[in-house]
């Protein structure tokens, strides 16, 4: 991919993009105050199992259905994934993680003429994945190519959280980064082979941290 819809995919998974990520942890906040991850190598096995068995066995399948819906034209369907999508969710900040960046890309997009956006603006069942993955669609972004700027938008955000929650330095930062790149491509690669059924997640501790995260006594983050 080159020229304007690779423009348009670095624009979707930039940090600059006024959807809020940053305020989210997804539960790392407290395995960090449990000492689940205390280190750079505990940092980045958290973030590549979570990115394994959960974002690549939940998010991606639905993102790359999602897709496919859009490119077909097919709403309906794309309300009734992004409905699942939420419904998987296992704790109440998750959900609410999930909506607040749907609905804020759909401002977005909606900011930018992309006219099917408006119908999420306030949509109890709008997701980041549903919303990504219009806006993939309406800048001729392939769906093997959204999936991969969706992992690394959301891999980014775990290792800058870990950063600052951890704390780790810049440099590991990047080092745990490096070894994202090593596994995205295969788990891209797993998730599109990914049957209907199949789709879930096997990471109960994220659940339990997420949990814990409601009632945590001292937070930097939203989730």
């Amino acid at each position: 991919m080159a020229g304007t819809p690779l423009l348009h995919l670095l624009k979707l998974t930039s940090p600059a993009l006024p959807i809020g990520a940053y305020h989210f942890s997804q539960g790392l906040e407290d395995a960090v105050e449990h000492r689940l991850v205390h280190d750079e190598r505990s940092a980045a096995a958290w973030i590549i199992g979570l990115a394994r068995h959960s974002l690549g066995t939940l998010d991606l399948p639905m993102l790359l259905r999602l897709h496919a819906a859009w490119r077909e034209r097919n709403a309906k369907r794309a309300f009734k994934l992004s409905a699942r999508l939420i419904a998987s969710r296992e704790t109440a900040e998750l959900r609410a993680e999930d909506r607040h960046l749907g609905s804020s890309l759909a401002r977005v997009l909606v900011e930018h003429g992309v006219t099917d956006a408006q119908a999420w603006l306030q949509h109890p069942d709008a997701t980041h994945a549903a919303l990504f993955a219009l806006a993939a669609v309406h800048w001729d972004i392939g769906d093997g190519d959204a999936a991969t700027g969706y992992c690394w938008g959301w891999c980014e955000n775990q290792v800058l959280a870990a950063i600052k929650l951890v704390p780790l330095g810049q440099n590991a930062g990047q080092r745990v980064l490096t070894q994202l790149i090593a596994v995205i491509p295969e788990i891209i690669e797993h998730a599109a082979m990914i049957e209907d059924d199949d789709i879930g997640i096997a990471t109960p501790m994220h659940g339990i941290a997420s949990a814990r995260h409601e009632t945590q006594y001292s937070r930097l983050f939203r989730s």
